[in-house]
């Protein structure tokens, strides 16, 4: 009898501590708008508590859905320690932020390869896949500007909407055919991809607190610096780094106001791609000629100092080495192989700039 009156004494004890210790289980938020407000209740005029700003660390207490619209009860970090509302589109959740730094940790050896920025408000995604919500990590604004650290082909699924845009429709609005007017005439139908190009993008703190993503290839134009944008010829540019011997940075910038180091006329490797190239498969090559322009600071204009033969090649891009003597390196197919081809640029004795092959080209080289 002792004992048991023990237990009972001892048993709602236990049972207060395992209530507590789950009530006083959080979770945490980083905040990826600009400013968003926590206010005091979910409802529209409720009113403002606090102002947080892009990349502030919340407490989630509770969550919500008014209206369609997700909520989250939180928590500030710091010294007011503020409680309301906050719309849960404004947070991204500690789990995603972690996944987008395993993301990042994949590629953090490999420098970036060219630049782009959004053409619309676009959706990334922690793995390119259209097809599911559950990878969404955050929206970015039409402009952003990011780095370009590699690109997938992915096949397209049946599924996937024909619709360029990778965003969710707002709610009421009219399906497209609703829209088209009585006797319009439908345009031709261009046959439809079998495959999908995704760009892996690594983005600066300064717009996403997380720093890697997966985002649709059709919502991103390449940023091609002006200093060579004006060079191509029936080619397009796909992945290009600086060669100057006073520029300790090589890749890409990505920055939204300042770009002064993009536009300075300078050297640089560039990768090109033929649209003949482009064969929709998903193994189709990356790039198909190595183009390096040279700059005659002398006579303030640019030289081709070197063009490969056509050949299927494949990135990472990755150069090395510092002043005027740098090596480069590509992959290309040679036969049934991928392997590396390496590259030596240099100044010569009148400071113009070569281009030697350190390796035996391709066998079997890519027609035009």
């Amino acid at each position: 009898m002792r004992h048991t009156k023990l237990l009972l004494l001892i048993l709602p004890a236990l049972v207060a501590v395992g209530c507590s210790t789950l009530a006083g289980r959080e979770d945490m938020g980083i905040v990826i708008a600009r400013r968003a407000q926590v206010r005091s209740s979910t409802a529209v005029v409720a009113a403002d508590l606090k102002e947080v700003v892009r990349g502030d660390v919340l407490d989630v207490l509770d969550t919500t859905e008014t209206e369609g619209e997700q909520w989250l009860r939180v928590r500030t970090r710091d010294a007011e320690n503020t409680e309301g509302w906050i719309e849960a589109r404004n947070v991204m959740p500690q789990e995603m932020l972690e996944r987008s730094r395993q993301l990042a940790k994949e590629d953090e050896g490999t420098p970036a390869q060219a630049s782009g920025q959004l053409r619309a408000s676009t959706n990334i995604r922690l793995s390119p896949d259209r097809n599911v919500n559950d990878n969404i990590l955050m929206k970015l604004e039409s402009g952003a500007r990011f780095d370009i650290v590699s690109w997938k082909r992915v096949p397209k699924s049946k599924t996937t909407e024909t619709s360029e845009r990778d965003d969710a429709p707002k709610a009421g609005a009219a399906p497209q055919s609703a829209s088209r007017r009585r006797g319009e005439v439908d345009a031709p139908k261009v046959p439809e991809e079998a495959y999908e190009l995704w760009y892996k993008m690594r983005l600066p703190s300064s717009i996403s607190p997380a720093p890697a993503g997966w985002v649709y290839g059709k919502q991103v134009e390449l940023t091609v610096p002006s200093d060579i944008i004006f060079y191509r010829t029936g080619r397009e540019f796909v992945a290009w780094q600086r060669l100057d011997d006073d520029s300790n940075e090589r890749t890409p910038v990505s920055k939204t106001s300042d770009f002064s180091s993009e536009a300075r006329p300078g050297s640089w490797l560039i990768l090109e791609k033929s649209s003949a190239a482009d064969t929709g498969n998903i193994e189709t090559p990356d790039f198909d000629r190595i183009f390096v322009l040279g700059y005659d600071k002398e006579r303030q204009e640019h030289y081709t100092a070197h063009r490969s033969p056509d050949f299927e090649g494949y990135l990472p891009l990755r150069v090395e080495g510092r002043g005027n003597d740098k090596t480069f390196v590509v992959r290309v197919k040679d036969g049934d192989q991928i392997r590396e081809l390496k590259y030596r640029a240099y100044k010569n004795d009148k400071g113009l700039l070569k281009v030697e092959a350190l390796s035996e080209l391709p066998k079997v080289r890519k027609r035009s």
